[in-house]
This record gives structure tokens, sequence and C-alpha cells, in this order.
């Protein structure tokens, strides 16, 4: 299919790095969809991110870009508190919308998505869910493998102390569980195909930010499993997530920040030899995560497949968050509010 003969015309809200870097890239390589349009609160900022991404038209607010009538989805990268306003925005003129995550600020306001015409997708942008990586490990859980998947231990981190990123502002949605803590809590729900029960959380805040800086959770998902996480925005960057059965253990080496276009290996360890000595490396053919999420809700957005996420995963995203942060305040377990 021709750039000019794919079918979903995106149009991106802003030029936010992650867009200009991440996601416009992986959307020019998918095989349904191309960027359209760019929209920033500046013409010259538009015209800039469009030249430099070969974007053909570039709009100089937000409001001209929903207006667009040629654009069929909206991808909306802007800061968190600005999720779920200029979704229902996007919706409200006629367009889909995938939104990153976490896809609002509440479960409260999270909720006023599910309150939206049921003709327009509307989800979550976790590309991790879509790389081929992910896909093989949950195959390898569920073929039994492993044994029993009782375990699930994640860390993300990475050093932050600018205090004009919006990461490290509390008012807009910073710290570690908004920005990264969310992708070891998807990790659980995929890879048990579960919801957890019940939350607690240790977190430490920075002084001068109010930020959660380092948080650290445990997720019971019931019979005996149980996700353990730590992420952090003022630590050296590191990420692993593993997967521990009564049999085998799976690694996932570089599990959130998979590097687009190259291939990435899986570690299957039976521990019959300490140090990794006795594991398995199962390669992972090159793939770009951010395209292969392109294309799930591009196809959904066409209707050739159903949309597997859309706002009520969002919300529920939102209320386990809920639950980390209101076990901080409390000092304990934090039940799940029940689907």
């Amino acid at each position: 299919m021709t750039e000019t003969a794919k079918p979903v015309r995106w149009g991106v809200l802003s030029t936010a790095r992650i867009a200009r870097e991440k996601v416009i890239p992986g959307i020019q390589r998918s095989k349904t969809g191309t960027v359209a349009a760019i929209a920033s609160r500046s013409q010259d900022s538009a015209d800039a991110a469009a030249r430099a991404l070969g974007i053909p038209v570039a709009h100089g607010s937000y409001e001209a870009l929903l207006a667009d009538p040629s654009i069929d989805a909206i991808y909306n990268p802007l800061p968190n508190h600005l999720h779920v306003p200029m979704t229902i925005a996007a919706v409200k003129a006629g367009k889909h919308v995938l939104c990153e995550k976490p896809i609002a600020l509440t479960a409260a306001e999270a909720r006023q998505l599910l309150d939206l015409p049921k003709d327009k997708l509307v989800a979550e942008g976790f590309m991790v869910r879509w790389h081929p990586q992910w896909l093989k490990a949950r195959e390898i859980v569920r073929s039994g493998e492993l044994g029993e998947l009782k375990a699930v231990q994640a860390f993300f981190s990475y050093f932050n102390d600018d205090p004009g990123n919006i990461r490290n502002q509390a008012d807009i949605g910073g710290g570690a569980l908004m920005d990264i803590g969310c992708y070891p809590m998807v990790a659980g729900r995929f890879f048990f195909d579960a919801e957890p029960l019940r939350v607690v959380s240790l977190i430490d805040r920075d002084p001068a930010f109010g930020t959660d800086r380092l948080a650290s959770g445990l997720m019971d998902f019931g019979d005996g499993r149980r996700l353990e996480f730590t992420v952090s925005t003022q630590l050296a960057p590191f990420q692993r997530l593993q997967l521990v059965g009564t049999k085998r253990r799976l690694e996932i080496t570089i599990p959130f920040n998979a590097p687009q276009g190259e291939g990435v290996s899986l570690k299957l360890d039976s521990g019959a030899k300490l140090g990794d000595a006795a594991a398995e490396v199962l390669e992972i053919a090159p793939s770009d995560q951010y395209a292969e999420l392109a294309d799930a809700f591009g196809r959904a957005v066409l209707g050739e497949v159903p949309a597997p996420y859309a706002a009520e995963d969002a919300v529920r995203n939102m209320e386990i968050l809920d639950a980390l942060f209101r076990s901080e305040r409390d000092g304990g377990w934090a039940n799940v509010s029940p689907l």
C-alpha cells in the first residue's frame, strides 16, 4: 500500500518529543496510516515539525487540526492534564483518538470518556502490548511452558531532575507512577490475563517537586499471583521484566523501550544452573512497536477487527493507579474498584 493510499489519515496534536521521535515515524512506517497533519500552539512550531517530518499540513492551533475534515484519527501526546479535555474535543469533532498514557489524572476524570459516542474509538497508547516480544512472551505463558505463572517482577527507571520538565510537575500529572508505573501495571494485567484485586504502595516524594520520584508496588491478582514493581524518575536508567512460573522463568530484557526497527531477545530459564547459565535465548525479529500500535488501532478504526482495548480498558488502568495513590495516603492495602 503506498503512502497516499493508506486509508487512515492521522493528525498529531502537538509537537511533543515522543510524537516527533517515536509515534510519527511509527505511523509513517505502518501499513494502514499516514500522518496528514500536525498542530502546535504556534504556526512556526507546527511548520518546523512538518518540514522535518515530511508532514503535508501544519496547523497553528489545536482547534484548527480538530476542525480539519480530512483527518480520521488524532494522536494526543499532550501533557497528562490535557488528555481527557482534548480527547473529548476530538471525538466531538468526529475523530477517533489514540491518547498517550496515562489517559487521565484520575479514574473519575477518565470515566467521562465512557459517555462519548461509541462510533469513535478512544484508546490508550500502550505500544508494548503490540510488540512481538510481548506477544511471544504471553504465548509462552499461555502454553504452560513456565508452569503456573505466579510472580511478575518489573523495574523501570530513568534520571530526570529538571524542574521545568512536565514529568516533575505534580499538578499536571507528573511523577513516576503516572509516567512509567503504568507499564508494569499493564504487564501484570497482560500476562496474568486477570485484574488485580488489591494493591499496596511505598512512595518517596521529591521535596521540591512533590512528585513521586521512587515508587514500589505490590499487586494481588488472587490465586497466589502477584506483581512486584519499582519505578523511579531519579535513578540510573534501567528496565527489566521477569515472568516466573512454577517450572521456568522468562525474562524480557528491554520490555518497555524496545528500539524501533531492531531485534530483541527473551531469556527462557529452567534455573538448572545459576547466573543464567541454563537460559535459552529466544531471538525476536526486528519490529517497530509504534507501527504495530498504529496498525492495530487503524484496523479497528476501519472495522476490520474489533478493538481489543478501548476507553473501558483505560479507565481500568486509572482505577489501579488511583488505588496505588490511595494506598500511599492511607498507609495500607487498597482495594481496586470492581469492574
